[in-house]
């Protein structure tokens, strides 16, 4: 009678496992797509829109960090990318104003818990502020979002570091990790981003040195010899491209897949910046 109780209950609790949803990898990407400008000629976002989404598509991205989005951008993502949420605001109004660093996920995979911006500047609540020496306006926007067949929880934080300010991206770091950590409370994390700093940077440097967050590239089963993420059109040689743009993730994320998405569709360059794309998975 005991050995079939016992076996009832094995089956039962099998039965409780295989029911049970696994945690399936997600797809990451940060996309700097280079603001509208009139003066790319060719390469102007008129040409680059369409082909911009179908990267988004193709790629199967779970979870979109982008930079450089101007409102008409912004608008013209969503108007493409029907499947996905949109979170941002204009970094210099914080309505629509600037640029936006906003953040894509899944409508069908994620549910929206908090999500929120702060300004990269001693007044990080203060809309279109400007911090220590950078040059333009800093945001950074975060979101806590839920899989929806799982339950589980994670933090998602995407950014743009100033191009000139040195302070600048030095204490932005610093503020961002403060917010991420504050936030996240123990949830994996995830961080995307144009940091406008090579790997081997003080500000780059300043992420990695807790031992909380870790590159993608370097923790990836492989990565591409040549990673370099800034071509500029693609006048910038293979071999002097710098990586500027990071996937950063937490301890209990790990890393399956990095590379950098080639940075033309035929004739066509996507930005200025390759986007860069890796699959991931919760611990």
């Amino acid at each position: 009678m005991k050995k079939a109780i016992y076996c009832i209950s094995l089956l039962l609790l099998s039965g409780l496992f295989a029911c049970s949803p696994k945690l399936l990898p997600l797809n990451v990407m940060t996309f700097n797509i280079r603001y509208d400008n009139p003066g790319d000629s060719q390469n102007g976002w008129q040409y680059r829109k369409d082909v911009a989404a179908e990267i988004i598509r193709e790629y199967d991205v779970d979870l979109l960090g982008t930079q450089e989005v101007l409102a008409n951008q912004f608008n013209d993502l969503k108007e493409r990318l029907p499947h996905y949420a949109a979170i941002g605001v204009g970094r210099a109004d914080g309505k629509e104003a600037g640029e936006y660093s906003a953040i894509f996920y899944k409508k069908d995979r994620f549910d929206e818990e908090q999500s929120g911006v702060f300004w990269l500047s001693e007044t990080p609540e203060v809309a279109g502020s400007k911090g220590w020496d950078g040059a333009c306006e800093r945001i950074a926007t975060w979101a806590i979002l839920k899989e929806k067949n799982t339950g589980k929880r994670l933090f998602f934080i995407n950014t743009h570091l100033d191009h000139i300010g040195q302070i600048a991206r030095r204490e932005s770091v610093k503020l961002l990790l403060e917010r991420t950590q504050a936030a996240s409370e123990g949830l994996p994390v995830v961080i995307t981003g144009d940091f406008n700093a090579p790997p081997e940077s003080n500000v780059i440097q300043q992420i990695l040195s807790g031992g909380k967050f870790f590159d993608a590239r370097r923790i990836a089963p492989s990565a591409p010899e040549n990673a370099g993420t800034f071509h500029g059109f693609g006048e910038v040689p293979v071999e002097k491209r710098n990586i500027i743009d990071y996937v950063f993730v937490s301890g209990n994320v790990a890393v399956n897949t990095y590379l950098v998405v080639p940075e033309k569709r035929g004739n066509i360059y996507l930005s200025d910046h390759a986007p860069v794309f890796a699959k991931i998975k919760m611990k």
